[in-house]
């Protein structure tokens, strides 16, 4: 606190008393009344006050070096609120700067020399005096620019002038009070009736018909010489000598008490009856009005600059040789000594002075003289000298401290147009920022007035002791560890009524102006989040995000969340690959789906999975290059989520982990987006792995994501697929099969809300069996729709029974031959080529695999008495060696629920040599197999048909590659799926979408049957070239309730 060179509490009392106090406060007083007047400033230093307490706070919670206030904001709120908070306060220092300059002029043109007036006599025409400070404002400013770009060190020798200055005006005010206990003769004022009168010598102040008065009221004759006499008013009142500094002892605060609030054009007088105040179309002469309206609100925003500048300690504290201890003890001392002195002049004022003179803003009445500087002792100089010199020293802070801050919000590098402002001269001035704050500031002298400028520079001071009172209250209530100030007297109630109270005064001063801070800080605010550089200064902000996230997560259920609460929480499984020796994602177009899906506006998630061991050296290297690069290209897409890299020894095992863990609390994955490996078929000769690598990993996670009751959507040609920037215009075609909890009627209607697909229209099918009542069908299917709220065209496609073509057969020859193929490559050394044995064992589905019944909607259009939840599996289907008989492959049960009476497809009977009934379709995203009845073969085997699967046994065989006999089982899926591909393609052939369910993949890890699944969704999806493939995660994620 202590004075030496740098202290707190000396430059406070400098920038707290200003030119308010010698300009302003006995018009306040005098206009507000002594008890209004008391509580205006009351509550102004409240909220200085009550600032102070939470500035002492925060800068005793570490070393607070210099940047003051804007760097204890920025750092407590984060850069957001802190670039929006330092420009707030450069833009109210720099337009304090204005009104120092604006009160300097006025005191020397109205006060000291009115001879300089350049426009005439002003007290005729208020307009004369303001453009009067215009032009002598604009010569001052570029002085004191001057001054300070040339020597900032005058400036601060003048700063000890200045304050010296202050202290001796404020003592002279006082001494002159107390001598002037009985009043004095200095000051008269002339009164026509109850009407305060200006420019009239006291010699003159009479009735007399030929004096000075009497010629002002009594016109003889008009412009057209007809004779008019004098004003009713004049006529009707005598005039009076009034003494205008009556003294303590005069009784005169009882007239203070009360308030006189008048609107623009009103006569001061002593009555506020409208015959009294009102101009009733009458001349003004020369009697003195209001030039604003007042009001009690108005008056808070006029006199609030007087008590700003209880931040100069702060923006010291880098100079200070104890800044912990100096800024809470100076600014609270001095805002308790200033408080003290404004407080007690209120009532001193109040006491002293004739409540008309307290009113006369201008000192019209008394010969332009300042009322403050006649009360002073021993002479009105020391005030006029005093207030001028005071006034010019807080200009040249202003002009001084404002360029620096700007420049401090520049480096910091948050607000990227300001950028050039950061350049130093080559002395270590901010020269670029000085010249942008003299134009600002040449801006508010062109407003002219004080009363015009002190209310806007108030919502600027206003919104930045604000948000340290919130700075302060969010770190109390937080609790963040680091919040640790060594000043004790605090606490977040006084904070958050700081807070409430500039939050008040702002309003009630102007609530325009208040909304244009607000939204000046707003805009600020949202261009520093979308273009500022990222910072991480540990602000309450993030700690607010950090307890908040808590805080919801703890409400979160840790079960699945209601169907009506459902949304596709996304876990992007992406592959990077290597480009120029550079991470890169393999399908980019991925992320730009998943962006598409992102109405839903759940959480989105990117993980990836680079083979090594985590402690290897370079691993760790790589693992953060490719997180980086995720990072860049979510940005890139506009994909909102968060980034996971993870380093295992083998790629299934990592995703198995990832789909596993990924997530917190309620807050976990849903739906898996994993792209289709397009080059499954392709196998380098000497490298029998290599393609069976690929689908090998591609149904290891199809069956994680199934094991983890997740929805899975797996896009095929994504890089056919629109960008985010992209529009399409055509059908989203959905072939629903089965009923998997909703989801293929979310998805369309989802991506329908992105500009992307909005102008896209939704058709549905789904097939019916010849059996099926296929009107019935499309009407039930269009009412379910209906209370689904989903817009969509419904179609029921039959599927007629035909003979298997010789294309099937072809196709389902090339794929045993590969299978053969692919036995041999796998074949041990010591083993004889051509020779494989192959078991297959049962392939029963445990009774916990079952899910709940799903309702299918149209279910009562099959001949099924018991709705029973089956699953569909591919299955190898057995052959026998030799002459026994042929067994066929049952096909177990799908993943995703469906009913029994879900619409299938019937396959050929007289091709099933079992007579076994087939159902569904095989392969493709949405094809799905259904078990009929089972018949017990001959040759041996029973079938289970308690949970509709097969037990049966496979016998070994030996089998040259080349001869060849396609199974049975095979070509009656091949055939399935062939034809389901004919209805799609001529369908869905022009669509920009296509939709399918996906059937859960073969049962066991034999390779034979994961081609075959494999190439049963190719021949699917054959001549599609945008297809999703999507399969439910076993619940219901649409319903039709509210």
């Amino acid at each position: 606190m202590v004075l030496k060179k740098n202290g707190v509490y000396l430059p406070c009392i400098q920038n707290i008393f200003g030119v308010i106090l010698f300009i302003r406060l006995t018009w306040v007083v005098g206009t507000a009344g002594a008890i209004q007047g008391f509580l205006i400033v009351l509550t102004c230093c409240c909220v200085t006050m009550l600032t102070a307490i939470s500035m002492s706070a925060i800068a005793t919670n570490g070393v607070v070096p210099a940047g003051g206030s804007y760097f204890m904001i920025s750092r407590s709120l984060g850069p957001e609120f802190g670039g929006a908070v330092g420009m707030l306060f450069y833009t109210g220092t720099t337009l304090a700067a204005a009104m120092y300059i604006v009160g300097a002029v006025e005191i020397v043109i109205t006060y000291m020399a009115p001879s300089l007036s350049i426009f005439g006599d002003f007290t005729k025409d208020a307009s004369i005096m303001y453009n009067n400070f215009r032009v002598y404002g604009t010569g001052l400013l570029l002085v004191m620019a001057t001054i300070v770009f040339v020597g900032v060190k005058f400036v601060n020798k003048f700063a000890t002038v200045a304050l010296a200055c202050v202290l001796l005006s404020i003592i002279a005010v006082y001494a002159g009070i107390f001598v002037n206990f009985h009043g004095n003769d200095n000051l008269f004022m002339c009164v026509l009736g109850k009407r305060l009168l200006k420019d009239v010598p006291m010699d003159n102040c009479t009735k007399e018909v030929g004096s000075p008065l009497y010629g002002i009221f009594c016109t003889n004759t008009s412009s057209t010489g007809a004779p008019l006499g004098c004003d009713p008013y004049f006529e009707s009142n005598n005039v009076s000598i009034v003494r205008g500094i009556k003294g303590l002892a005069s009784g005169v605060f009882l007239d203070n008490i009360a308030d006189s609030m008048l609107e623009d054009g009103q006569y001061i007088a002593r009555s506020k009856d409208p015959e009294e105040i009102e101009r009733l179309e009458r001349p003004p002469y020369n009697q003195v009005y209001a030039d604003i309206t007042t009001s009690f609100t108005i008056l808070i925003g006029i006199f609030f600059p007087s008590v700003t500048g209880i931040m100069a300690g702060s923006n010291r504290s880098g100079d200070l040789a104890d800044a912990q201890r100096s800024i809470p003890v100076g600014t609270i001392c001095a805002i308790l000594t200033t408080s003290t002195v404004y407080l007690s002049s209120v009532l001193l004022f109040a006491g002293t002075v004739d409540n008309l003179l307290l009113r006369d803003k201008f000192g019209q009445s008394i010969g332009g003289k300042l009322v403050v500087a006649n009360i002073a002792w021993p002479n009105q100089w020391v005030i006029l000298i005093g207030s001028f010199l005071s006034t010019l020293g807080a200009g040249l802070q202003s002009l001084t401290g404002a360029p620096r801050l700007l420049q401090a919000i520049a480096r910091d590098g948050i607000i990227p147009f300001l950028a050039p402002f950061s350049v130093s001269s080559k002395r270590g001035e901010p020269t670029r920022a000085l010249i942008l704050t003299v134009c600002i500031c040449q801006c508010g002298i062109l407003l002219g007035n004080v009363d015009y400028l002190a209310p806007l520079l108030s919502m600027f001071f206003l919104m930045c002791y604000g948000f340290v009172n919130l700075a302060c209250a969010l770190q109390t209530l937080l609790r963040t560890p680091n919040w640790r100030p060594r000043f004790k007297y605090y606490h977040w109630s006084l904070s958050f009524i700081g807070l409430t109270l500039c939050i008040a005064v702002m309003f009630m001063t102007s609530w325009y102006y208040a909304l244009l801070a607000m939204g000046m800080a707003g805009c600020i605010y949202k261009y520093i989040e979308y273009r500022g550089a990222e910072k991480e200064w540990g602000d309450g902000i993030r700690g607010l995000a950090l307890s908040a996230a808590r805080y919801s997560l703890l409400r979160l259920e840790e079960g699945p969340p209601h169907t009506k609460n459902w949304r596709p929480q996304i876990l992007i499984l992406a592959k990077v690959t290597s480009i120029n020796n550079a991470p890169a994602p393999k399908h980019r177009r991925v992320f730009s789906f998943a962006s598409q899906l992102k109405a839903g506006k759940g959480l989105t998630v990117c993980v990836s999975v680079l083979e090594g061991d985590i402690m290897r050296d370079g691993q760790s290297a790589e693992k953060h290059s490719a997180r980086q690069m995720l990072r860049r290209t979510m940005e890139e897409e506009r994909v909102k989520g968060f980034v996971d890299v993870l380093v295992a020894r083998s790629i299934p095992d990592g995703i198995c982990h990832l789909v596993q863990t990924t997530g917190l609390g309620g807050m976990k994955p849903n739906t898996v987006i994993l792209g289709w490996p397009h080059a499954w078929r392709n196998s380098a000769e000497g490298e029998p792995h290599g393609h069976e690598r690929t689908w090998r990993v591609f149904l290891d996670t199809v069956r994680a994501v199934a094991a983890a009751r997740m929805a899975l959507l797996v896009p095929k040609g994504i890089n056919s697929f629109p960008e985010s920037n992209e529009k399409v215009t055509g059908n989203i075609d959905v072939w629903w099969i089965v009923h998997d909890g909703g989801l293929l009627m979310l998805l369309p209607f989802l991506l329908r809300q992105h500009r992307t697909w909005k102008n896209c229209k939704m058709r549905i099918f789904t097939v019916a069996q010849m059996e099926d009542n296929s009107i019935q069908m499309k009407k039930d299917l269009r009412t379910f729709l209906y209370h689904l709220r989903i817009e969509a065209e419904v179609e029921v496609v039959e599927m007629m029974d035909s003979d298997i073509s010789a294309y099937t057969y072809e196709r389902t020859l090339m794929m045993e031959q590969r299978n053969q193929m692919l036995r041999e490559l796998r074949l041990n050394k010591k083993e004889s080529l051509g020779v494989v044995q192959s078991l297959v064992d049962f392939n029963e589905v445990p009774a916990e695999e079952k899910l709940p019944l799903v309702q299918a909607i149209v279910d009562h259009h099959h001949n099924a008495d018991v709705k029973t939840a089956t699953k569909v599996r591919f299955q190898e289907p057995g052959r026998n060696g030799g002459g026994g008989s042929e067994k066929e492959g049952s096909e177990g049960k799908q993943e995703a629920t469906t009913d029994s009476s879900s619409p299938v497809l019937k396959s050929p009977s007289s091709q099933d040599v079992s007579g076994e009934k087939e159902g569904g379709e095989t392969g493709g995203d949405g094809s799905q197999q259904q078990q009929g009845s089972n018949k017990k073969e001959s040759g041996g085997g029973s079938d289970e048909e308690g949970d509709g699967a097969n037990n049966e046994m496979m016998t070994s065989e030996k089998k040259s590659p080349r001869a060849i006999t396609p199974d049975e089982g095979n070509v009656r899926r091949m055939h399935t799926a062939v034809k389901l591909n004919e209805v799609i393609v001529n369908k869905s052939h022009d669509a920009q979408l296509v939709i399918l369910n996906l059937p859960g993949p073969p049962k066991g890890n034999l390779v034979e049957r994961e081609s075959n699944y494999m190439e049963f969704l190719e021949v699917l999806t054959e001549g599609l070239d945008r297809v999703l493939m999507v399969r439910g995660g076993g619940r219901e994620v649409i319903t039709i309730y509210s």
